[in-house]
C-alpha cells in the first residue's frame, strides 16, 4: 500500500510532463484544422518541422487555403520554399489569383519569382490590371532648334514569364524617354510634333521598347507637350559671342604687340639722341683740337658762328609764322 500511494503521483507527474511536451511540439489545434479541412497531416510531420524551427502555421494554414481553391502543393515544397527564404502565403495567394484570372502559374516558376525579391501577387494582379506609369518631363530639341517638353503615359501588362531576370520600371521609363527624344529630334520643326503627336507614340511602339522587360507595353500616350526654349537661337548667340571674345582679344593682342612696338621705337630714338648729344658734346672739343692744329683759321670759327646764328634767328622766324598759318587754316 505504501509503495502504491507513491507511485500515483509519480504517474501523474510524468503524465502532466508528457503532455506539457506534446503539446509545445505538436500544434493540436492546427491539426485539427488540416485535419478537419481535409489536409493530412501527420503528427510527425508538425514535429518535424518544429525540430527544424519552421512554424508550422506558416506551411498549413497556405496549403488548407490552397486545397480549398483547388490547388495542391506538397507540404515539402512549401516548406523547402520557407527556408529558402521565400513568403509561402504570398505564392499561395498568386497562385490562387492566377487560377481565377485563368493565367498559367505553376508552383515552381511562382516561388522562383518570389525568392529573386519580386512581388508575384502583384504581377498577377497587374497581368489582370493593367498599370499606367508616368515618365517624368523629357526634353527634346527638333531640326529647327525647338526645344519639346513631352510627358508621356505608359499602360504595360506584367509579363510572368520574363519576371526573372526581365528588367524593371526604370529601363521601361529610360526607354520611353529615348524614343521622345528621338522622335523629337528627326522632326523637321517643332511644329510637326505638335500638330500629331501620335508621331511620338508610333515611334516608340515600333522600337518594341518592352523587349528584355518583365512588362508588355500596351500602349503610349502623351499626356503633354509644351514649347521651350529656342535652343538654335541661343546657340547662335553664344556663338556670336565667343567669336566676339575672340576677335577682342585678337585686337588687344595686336594693340599690345604695337605698343611694345612703340615703345621699342621711343627706347631706339632715345638711344640715338643720346648718341647725338654725345657728338655734339665732342664738336667743341674737335673744334678747339683744329684751332691748336692750325686746321682752321679763327675768321673760319666766327663765319660758321654767322651762320648757325643765322640758321636759329630762320628757325625762330618759321616758328613765329607757324601757328598764324593754323589758325587760318
Amino acid at each position: 500500500m505504501f509503495q502504491e500511494f507513491f507511485l500515483v503521483p509519480i504517474i501523474a507527474v510524468a503524465v502532466v510532463i508528457f503532455l506539457i511536451f506534446f503539446f509545445t511540439f505538436v500544434p493540436l489545434g492546427l491539426w485539427i484544422s488540416a485535419l478537419a479541412a481535409g489536409v493530412h497531416v501527420s503528427i510527425t510531420t508538425l514535429i518535424g518541422m518544429k525540430i527544424r524551427r519552421v512554424p508550422p502555421a506558416r506551411i498549413i494554414n497556405p496549403m488548407i487555403k490552397g486545397f480549398k481553391a483547388g490547388i495542391n502543393v506538397p507540404i515539402n515544397k512549401l516548406e523547402a520554399h520557407y527556408l529558402a527564404g521565400g513568403n509561402v502565403d504570398r505564392v499561395m495567394n498568386a497562385l490562387i489569383a492566377a487560377q481565377r484570372a485563368d493565367i498559367p502559374l505553376e508552383f515552381e516558376r511562382a516561388a522562383a519569382i518570389d525568392l529573386a525579391g519580386r512581388d508575384v501577387l502583384q504581377a498577377v494582379q497587374m497581368s489582370v490590371n493593367p498599370r499606367v506609369i508616368e515618365t517624368p518631363t523629357v526634353a527634346a530639341i527638333a531640326k529647327d532648334g525647338i526645344e519639346l517638353r513631352a510627358k508621356a503615359r505608359v499602360t504595360v501588362r506584367a509579363n510572368i514569364d520574363r519576371l526573372v531576370g526581365g528588367a524593371g520600371e526604370e529601363t521601361v521609363i529610360a526607354r520611353v524617354g529615348e524614343g521622345i527624344v528621338t522622335t523629337v529630334g528627326s522632326a523637321a520643326t517643332h511644329k510637326q510634333v505638335l500638330e500629331n503627336p501620335d508621331l511620338i507614340s508610333q515611334t516608340v511602339l515600333a522600337k518594341g521598347l518592352d523587349a528584355g522587360t518583365a512588362f508588355e507595353i500596351l500602349s503610349i500616350d502623351i499626356a503633354d507637350v509644351d514649347v521651350g526654349r529656342n535652343i538654335g537661337a541661343q546657340l547662335q548667340m553664344d556663338q556670336a559671342e565667343a567669336d566676339r571674345r575672340i576677335a577682342q582679344a585678337r585686337a588687344e593682342e595686336r594693340r599690345a604687340m604695337a605698343v611694345a612696338k612703340e615703345q621699342e621705337m621711343k627706347a631706339y630714338v632715345q638711344e640715338m639722341q643720346a648718341k647725338v648729344v654725345e657728338a655734339e658734346s665732342q664738336v667743341p672739343l674737335a673744334m678747339s683740337e683744329a684751332l691748336r692744329a692750325g686746321k682752321i683759321g679763327v675768321m673760319d670759327y666766327y663765319n660758321m658762328q654767322n651762320v648757325k646764328s643765322d640758321t636759329a634767328m630762320r628757325e625762330s622766324i618759321s616758328q613765329i609764322g607757324a601757328p598764324r598759318q593754323q589758325k587760318n587754316d
